[in-house]
Formats: C-alpha cells, sequence, structure tokens
C-alpha cells in the first residue's frame, strides 16, 4: 500500500536499511496512517541495538531518551522520531515498567508485548504490513482487542485499562468481549497507576465523541479512582423535571456538551453532590436541594486528588457551583454576571446550563433552553457595544477617586465597585464628567442607591 511517510521517519527508516538492519513504523503511527488520520507521532523499532543505532545516526542529535530499555531519539527535521530495539520484557512488579527488558532479533516477538492489537502493526518504507495479530483487520471492523490474554496485558500497566476506554471514546470503536470482561475484572489495578497518568487518559476520554458510551458501560472503571461516583451511578431521581437517574442523566448531559474539557469535567461533576442532598416530600417526590454548593466542594475534592492545574479546578468548581442560578435575560443581569464571572467563564456558564437542560424532561425545559440562547446573544450584543460591566470598563479609576478626596486603602476599591454596580444596573451612564460628579458630590457615589 502506498503511504504518506514523514521525511524524517522515511530518512531514519532508510538510513537504518542502508546499514543493514530491519527497521519498521509501529505503533500509533501504523494505526493511524491505517486509518486515515495524519499521526502526530512517529515511532520506529529496529534490529540495529542502540549502540548501533547511534553510529548510524553519528553527527546528528540524539537524545538517550530510554537507553538501558533500548529506546534512543533522533531528531530530525527538528522533529523527535523515537527508535526502539527490537524487545520483549520481564515482569511489571510496580504495574508500569518492566523489571527488564531483552533485546531480541525478531519483530513478532517485540509486537508480541504490545497492548492491543491495533497498535502491534508493523509497516516497511514500501508500505507492507507485518501484523501478526491482525491489527488491520481490527482497524477495519472498529474493534479494540488485546495482544493475547487481556487480564496479562492489564496487569503489566494498569494504565492499559484507561487506554482502552480512551481509545473507544476517542475512535467510536467497540471493546471486544473479553478485553472488556478483563476491564471489568481488573479495574483495582488503577490504584497502583499516578494520578497524573490516569488524569492524562479521562481528559483525552472525556473529550472523545462517544465518551457518553464509555461512561455509560463503564462507570465502575471510573469509581476505581473516583469512589464519589458511586452515589451517583445508582441515584434515582424521582422527579417531573427528570426522564432519567442521576447518571444516565449525567451521561446525556456530556454527550449534549461541546467537546472542551473543562465544560465536560464540569458537566461530569456537576450534581456529583445529589445523593448527599436527596429528600423525598409527602407526594413521593425528590428534591436536591442545595446540591451546586455540595457538588462543588465534592467537585473540587475530586480534581485534587488527580492532581488537576489550579486554573482547570477553579473553572469547574465554579461552574459547577453555579450551573443552577436563574440569569434573567435582562441587560443588568447579564452585566452583573458578565462582571461577576468574567466573559469566558460567563458563556462556558451557559453552555453548562444548555447541556445540563438537555438531559431533563425536554417538554418541561425547551422555553428555558430558549431563554439561554437569548441571553448569550443579547451577552454578546452587551460585549459587541463595550458595554460596562467590569472594573476595566469603568469610565474612572482608581485614581480618580483618589483625587476626589478618598484616602488610598480599601475604600478606593469599595467606591469603584458601587459605581460599577450603578453603571451596570443601568442607573448612570458610563460617562467620565457624570461619574467625576458623583465622586465630587457630597455622598459620593452611594447616591440614589
Amino acid at each position: 500500500m502506498k503511504v504518506d511517510i514523514a521525511s524524517g521517519a522515511r530518512h531514519i527508516l532508510q538510513t537504518l536499511n542502508g546499514a543493514g538492519f530491519d527497521a519498521y513504523l509501529v505503533g500509533g503511527c501504523v494505526r493511524d496512517l491505517l486509518r486515515g488520520v495524519e499521526p502526530h507521532d512517529w515511532d520506529i523499532c529496529s534490529s540495529a541495538r542502540p549502540e548501533e543505532t547511534e553510529a548510524c545516526f553519528a553527527g546528528q542529535r540524539i537524545i538517550e531518551t530510554g537507553l538501558k530499555h533500548g529506546t534512543i531519539t533522533v531528531l530530525g527535521d527538528g522533529e523527535p522520531y523515537e527508535i526502539t530495539t527490537y524487545r520483549t520484557e520481564g515482569p511489571y512488579s510496580d504495574s508500569r515498567r518492566p523489571d527488564f527488558v531483552k533485546f531480541v532479533s525478531s519483530l513478532e516477538a517485540d509486537l508480541t508485548r504490545r497492548d492491543f492489537t491495533m497498535n502491534a502493526i508493523a509497516m516497511n518504507l514500501e508500505g507492507e504490513l507485518r501484523d501478526p495479530f491482525g491489527g488491520a483487520e481490527d482497524i477495519k471492523a472498529g474493534l479494540i482487542r488485546c495482544v493475547g490474554e487481556p487480564a496479562h496485558r492489564f496487569r503489566e500497566d494498569g494504565l492499559r485499562v484507561m487506554r482502552a476506554l480512551r481509545f473507544g471514546a476517542v475512535f467510536g470503536y467497540e471493546i471486544e468481549e473479553k478485553t472488556a470482561r478483563a476491564i471489568h475484572q481488573n479495574r483495582h489495578i488503577l490504584q497502583h497507576v499516578a494520578a497524573e497518568r490516569i488524569n492524562a487518559e479521562l481528559c483525552k476520554l472525556l473529550a472523545g465523541e462517544k465518551a457518553g458510551d464509555i461512561l455509560r458501560q463503564y462507570s465502575d472503571v471510573l469509581c476505581q479512582f473516583w469512589p464519589e461516583l458511586g452515589p451517583l451511578v445508582t441515584l434515582e431521581q424521582n422527579n417531573p423535571w427528570h426522564c432519567w437517574g442521576g447518571w444516565e442523566h449525567t451521561i446525556h448531559t456530556v454527550e449534549a456538551a461541546s467537546p472542551e474539557l473543562i465544560l465536560r469535567l464540569a458537566i461530569l461533576l456537576h450534581d456529583i453532590g445529589k445523593p448527599a442532598c436527596k429528600s423525598t416530600d409527602e407526594k413521593g417526590i425528590d428534591h436536591f436541594y442545595g446540591h451546586p454548593a455540595v457538588s462543588a466542594k465534592l467537585a473540587g475534592k475530586m480534581l485534587r486528588k488527580l492532581k488537576f492545574d489550579n486554573r482547570t479546578r477553579e473553572r469547574v468548581v465554579t461552574l459547577v457551583e453555579h450551573h443552577d442560578i436563574q440569569i434573567p435575560c435582562r441587560d443588568r443581569s447579564i452585566r452583573k454576571w458578565l462582571g461577576r464571572l468574567g466573559p469566558e467563564t460567563f458563556f462556558q456558564l451557559l453552555e453548562v446550563k444548555r447541556a445540563d437542560g438537555m438531559g431533563h424532561s425536554y417538554e418541561l425545559v425547551k422555553n428555558r433552553l430558549t431563554q439561554l440562547e437569548k441571553t448569550k446573544t443579547k451577552a454578546e450584543e452587551i460585549i459587541a457595544q463595550g458595554q460596562c460591566f467590569s472594573l476595566k470598563g469603568l469610565a474612572v479609576n482608581g485614581r480618580d477617586v483618589i483625587a476626589a478626596g478618598t484616602a488610598p486603602g480599601p475604600d478606593v476599591g469599595q467606591t469603584l465597585n458601587k459605581l460599577l454596580e450603578r453603571v451596570a444596573g443601568g442607573e448612570v451612564p458610563n460617562e467620565r464628567e457624570v461619574l467625576l460628579r458623583l465622586l465630587r458630590s457630597d455622598d459620593g457615589p452611594s447616591v440614589g442607591m
């Protein structure tokens, strides 16, 4: 088959072949080529030992990435290319890395150690495949299948459990039955996997087009590192606004949200506090009073556990905390919330609220969804017109407040905020002379409040 191989990768294959060594593209780049997707990385395996590889590329920049494991990185055209010697691996005592590797001369032996059949395919310069486990056929069939015994593969590296789910969500592939069964049975191995590694796979999973399907089928895996999800998975919602239980509602909202990490994290966790807030009235109707605040607190704890960065965690917690607020479709209210949250967070909140609404009984929320669209349009107009909703846009600043007689200190900020409230509320225009007159008046900006 004819394939478009990056020039740097082609040069490496030609160099190794020219020196008498076998060399193949392998792993994700071959998988992506067969899927019709441009590879992001080009990995190469070769019969050349590490010292022989270094000799082949003497004079080029080389990074001894993982020399003891047989991996050397060569920089070509400014891009890194990993070259790994054919190898087999010893046991994985830490459920992450092999205790030792043994260099071999057989490509098939090297492919045997890989995780899934679609990642255990090698390709030479002419586009010819070496595919001992039927990975190309599994790609055509849209199937994720372990190489060899699935339980053994997952026990070698627990992260492979999350990798399988991530591939399923991103590629839209089905996970083969035996592999799926082993995932459920070996999910506990994730307790040996570093939080940062789980974080990276979870983020990619949530951005996948089929994330909802994976959440629906593998909630037990997510509960392994986030046990807080367990009560939500089994939560019933006997309430006219809801046509699904807590977990199915969450899945529908994830599927309705844009595939942006912060949005999908917020949606995934927006109702996490509901089980703790559940009450049932005399008519048998369930209520969840105060759940946004409880959800926000739990979300912060869960994100911290998986080592999310502060910006992501704080933004998600803010969205979860405010996901249930009502924002009247009036300029004054919209300016207030634009100022309080900032435009970026404000529009993300509208998207969270829209996705949340899509997980409710549609006939009851359709008018609310229409109002959300109108609110979004009004907010865009407010910004386009340059209307003031933050201190940054106010026509006066702290120096003006001090010049009007307020002593430097906290009173300056309080005075500016009072002015902003009046401007954002439409009581006074955001005109410098008008605001300066207010500052110079006997009662200051509190006049008329």
